[in-house]
């Protein structure tokens, strides 16, 4: 069977300049993203700029000139921010990690260590703001080496910026499980700008555009792309939206995942990865509570060093509320656990903060009964694992549900 690769030919009038729109979560979380790799002759250029004019209205130009690119361009995508607009999302992260990486380990301008090299181009740069990604600056395939086969019940979670251009018809990427590219056993997923498309491992071939808005939205902007996995099925998501459901994906399930990025040039058209995590799912909340009396979950996500909620959290706060709603009787701790980054004070703070955000939602946007609930952080002093490598500082990153 021969293997159906996503494509569209864009009609003339739609590569145009995109439309401005309002700051999303994943635009706030990557930060600026035409001006997300500052080289650092561009910023001597703009220092030396602003120095040689005078007065606070011409260092203000002086600094508009210099990235008045750049913000006319960061507010496109219009990823939603509230948890309401979140209401049909039901993707939840795997709780336990098996492999995870963002870069930081990583040496600017080499290829990542943990990961394998295939053919292209591709390095480690740092993007605005200091987070690193994966850069590649054309069609390249790497490997993502897994200490043990992918589960039957798993999640892949890519964070991803697309290409700036929409003058390019590919996909971001493709990512398939356990074999090479184009080989019909194999199920293979790709998305970009334009929509999705999935074939191989009994999926005949399909491919679905995006409509306008998206197109718009994601065009040279971050995204964060998720797999569920459950036997056969396959959950697709983007964002805040599901965005295929296949009861007969046939992901296979192997000790690799090979990731083909769609990168064009060194400039406008390359693919950055800045997030990659492969987990496996935990089971029901109330069996697991009732057969070890502790439930973990990495699904309920806040904004960097803070207690905000980000939306992403909301089908774990649903899953979570609807056990205790179903078990009034059933009171348990929301324990706050993170990595030992950082001092253990601020680890103690931020945890305790988190776990009582928690709590608060569950009981004002959920409507748990407030006596059910106690909550309380732990800081860094209750590892589930050493936090010697990116997973075992990912696994301790969590909330843990615990009966009392």
């Amino acid at each position: 069977m021969s293997k159906l690769r996503f494509s569209f030919v864009m009609p003339l009038g739609l590569v145009a300049a995109l439309t401005i729109g309002s700051a999303g979560t994943a635009e706030a979380q990557f930060g600026s993203i035409k001006d997300r790799i500052k080289q650092k002759a561009a910023e001597k250029v703009a220092k030396k700029a602003a120095e040689s004019l005078t007065g606070k209205d011409s260092t203000a130009k002086s600094e508009q000139s210099a990235n008045g690119e750049a913000s006319a361009t960061s507010t496109a995508s219009t990823a939603p921010t509230s948890r309401k607009e979140w209401a049909n999302y039901d993707f939840v992260p795997g709780s336990r990690t098996i492999f995870f990486t963002d870069f930081t380990d990583d040496q600017v301008g080499n290829f990542p260590k943990r990961l394998t090299f295939k053919t292209g181009q591709m390095e480690v740069v740092e993007l605005d703001g200091g987070q690193r990604a994966l850069k590649a600056s054309s069609p390249s395939e790497l490997v993502i080496p897994l200490p043990e086969a992918l589960p039957q019940k798993f999640t892949v979670e890519l964070d991803v910026i697309n290409r700036d251009s929409r003058g390019v018809a590919a996909n971001t990427f493709e990512i398939t499980g356990g074999g090479p590219l184009n080989d019909s056993k194999f199920t293979e997923i790709g998305w970009g700008h334009n929509g999705f498309s999935v074939s191989g491992g009994g999926v005949e071939g399909m491919s679905v555009m995006a409509k306008d808005a998206d197109v718009q939205r994601y065009v040279g902007h971050p995204a964060s792309f998720r797999i569920l996995g459950d036997g056969p099925a396959l959950k697709l998501y983007a964002d805040e939206k599901r965005i295929a459901n296949i009861p007969n994906g046939g992901f296979q399930r192997g000790r690799t995942l090979v990731l083909h990025l769609q990168g064009r040039d060194d400039e406008k058209n390359a693919v950055y990865v800045t997030r990659i995590r492969v987990a496996e799912s935990n089971k029901d909340i109330y069996d697991e509570l009732s057969a070890k009396g502790r439930w973990s979950t990495q699904g309920i996500l806040f904004e960097s060093g803070k207690s905000d909620l980000k939306p992403e959290s909301t089908p774990t706060l649903k899953s979570i509320a609807a056990a205790l709603k179903a078990h009034p009787d059933l009171k348990v701790e929301i324990q706050g656990h993170t990595d030992n980054v950082g001092s253990a004070a601020s680890n103690m703070t931020l945890s305790q903060a988190r776990a009582e955000a928690v709590k608060a939602a569950l009981t004002s946007d959920y409507a748990v009964t407030a006596d059910q609930l106690t909550a309380k952080g732990y800081g860094d002093t209750k590892p589930v694992t050493k936090n010697a490598t990116p997973e075992g500082r990912a696994n301790n990153r969590r909330v843990d549900i615990v009966k009392l």
